[in-house]
């Protein structure tokens, strides 16, 4: 996921986007064949997937797919993915396309109005609400505004963002008017970097409404040498969401993503600490490596967290 200031690792990725994007390709591999072999190397099928909601919702947790994940298909292909997949809502991404038969659309704030009733309802044909949206918030008033009008007409409850400092006061005023949260992400260590510590997100939020907090993102803590848990402790009473995610490699800021429990980011003991502060809410699976193999190892991300929270139940 990138910010408005880009870490140089995160450069290299935003041009591959960016290339990908001006390509025009939506994706090399069959989203019915490969979500096949996804259900049948995890026994999920059908009904199992709506069932296996059970432990999660006793938690009070939402499970979700930040899009990112499905990034090679724009988000009317990339959505019934994740329906088929078992997930419970989406977080869109304000740089990701919306539609390969309509070029030119992105998923944020310069959607028309009809576009974004269109959206709405192809989402809730899915069930798949768009409870989260990653946005590009800076100090301008006027265009944070927007992508704050933009959220509410999708029924968005929490926008995820990365925004200067200086313009925290104004964010938290928007906050207010809307009633929508907005979470903090962290990428890895770098001089751009504004809040990849824990500590930065909880001097962010010093002083600010109960609207702003944090969204922890797990693989980047890893990336950056930090432990998730740790991080998750120092920023109890302000997590918002988080995103999912386990990397290969700790303390480096280029390790690739691996399903959940197989990296370093200390799972399940994250859903653990979750659970021990009495977290309700939204939670996004980010996998950011593109595999030829992307949907049966989202689905495993998916099943790690269904079957945890099963057996807390």
């Amino acid at each position: 996921m990138v910010n408005k200031v880009f870490p140089a690792f995160e450069v290299d990725r935003l041009q591959t986007r960016r290339a990908w994007l001006q390509s025009g390709t939506c994706g090399v591999l069959s989203a019915a064949g490969t979500f096949i072999l996804g259900e049948r190397a995890l026994g999920l099928t059908g009904t199992d997937a709506s069932q296996s909601r059970g432990g999660l919702e006793k938690l009070g947790w939402t499970l979700g797919c930040q899009h990112y994940t499905f990034r090679r298909y724009p988000l009317y292909e990339a959505a019934p993915i994740m329906a088929r997949l078992g997930f419970s809502m989406v977080e869109a991404c304000f740089f990701l396309p919306l539609d390969k038969d309509q070029p030119g659309l992105v998923v944020n704030e310069t959607l028309s109005a009809e576009k974004r009733a269109e959206l709405k309802q192809r989402l809730q044909s899915l069930g798949l609400p768009m409870l989260q949206f990653y946005a590009d918030l800076g100090a301008d008033e006027a265009k944070a505004k927007a992508v704050f009008e933009f959220a509410k007409s999708l029924d968005v409850r929490t926008i995820v963002a990365e925004p200067p400092a200086e313009a925290l006061g104004m964010l938290d005023d928007l906050t207010q008017k809307f009633g929508i949260d907005l979470a903090i992400h962290n990428h890895p260590k770098s001089p751009q970097s504004l809040y990849w510590h824990p500590k930065r997100v909880m001097e962010a939020c010093h002083g600010r409404s109960t609207r702003i907090g944090a969204c922890g993102d797990t693989g980047h803590w890893v990336r950056s040498g930090l432990d998730p848990v740790e991080c998750l402790k120092t920023l109890e009473g302000r997590v918002k969401t988080l995103h999912l995610k386990d990397v290969a490699q700790w303390g480096v800021p280029e390790a690739r993503d691996v399903p959940l429990g197989q990296g370093k980011a200390r799972y399940p003991e994250v859903l653990n600490e979750l659970r021990r502060q009495g977290f309700r809410g939204a939670l996004s699976v980010e996998y950011e490596h593109d595999s030829e193999h992307l949907e049966r190892e989202v689905a495993e991300y998916r099943s790690f967290v269904a079957h945890w929270a099963d057996e807390q139940a």
